[in-house]
């Protein structure tokens, strides 16, 4: 077991390239690996080699052997332990059309920390339903719910008309996390930790990127 550095702040970038790693390694490892360079993680996933040394280095005490690399394990543990992975947080879910019924069914989350243990909707056709094990309960009863089960992490995927409604009354309830999937921007105290995912941004990106590589294939 390695040491993990603690007391250690890392980058949106980093942050968002960790899990990236920690898939890689996980895959490595069921693969029958036991370790693996830097230079190999860069290449695969087509990052900066430099840049991929500093992150690990980051978050592990681990250092590469030379012909050898690191022990997979080991940067999986370190990984791990600075996501708070290894800590399963429980979560809601608020909004049970068709993007919350993706979720509700995708096991990966699990992987990462993540247990969604409850959902809630307003339709009274979809409470008492269960979507992946997972009860649907009416939107006037997540106050009590969230509070008896110490809920910290809400997920909406809500009409945006409602986002902020939803997030207030997950707020209120003792909610200190939220992964925002409506494309509307909250108004929240400071102390309230928020994740917005654009779908439609993302879509920008994209289109924008296929649009580049079109204009380079051209000239």
């Amino acid at each position: 077991m390695i040491e993990v550095k603690e007391g250690v702040t890392a980058s949106k970038a980093t942050i968002s390239r960790l899990p990236v790693y920690l898939r890689f390694l996980r895959d490595k490892l069921k693969a029958g690996d036991e370790n693996v360079s830097s230079t190999l993680i860069a290449g695969q996933l087509r990052l900066n080699p430099v840049q991929v040394r500093k992150d690990l280095a980051l978050v592990s005490s681990a250092s590469g052997k030379p012909k050898l690399g690191f022990k997979i394990k080991e940067l999986i543990e370190s990984i791990e332990s600075f996501l708070g992975v290894c800590n399963t947080h429980d979560a809601v879910l608020c909004g049970v059309g068709s993007l919350g019924v993706t979720l509700l069914k995708y096991e990966g989350f699990k992987n990462y920390g993540l247990n969604i243990v409850a959902a809630f909707d307003t339709n009274p056709e979809l409470v008492g339903k269960k979507i992946n094990g997972i009860t649907v309960f009416s939107y006037n009863s997540l106050p009590a719910k969230v509070k008896r089960l110490n809920i910290k992490v809400g997920i909406i995927t809500v009409p945006k008309e409602a986002a902020q409604s939803v997030a207030d009354g997950m707020a209120a309830s003792g909610i200190r996390a939220i992964w925002n999937f409506a494309p509307t921007h909250l108004s929240l105290s400071p102390d309230i930790a928020v994740k917005y995912e654009d779908l439609a941004a993302s879509l920008a990106v994209l289109s924008k990127k296929l649009e580049d590589k079109l204009r380079d294939e051209e000239t």
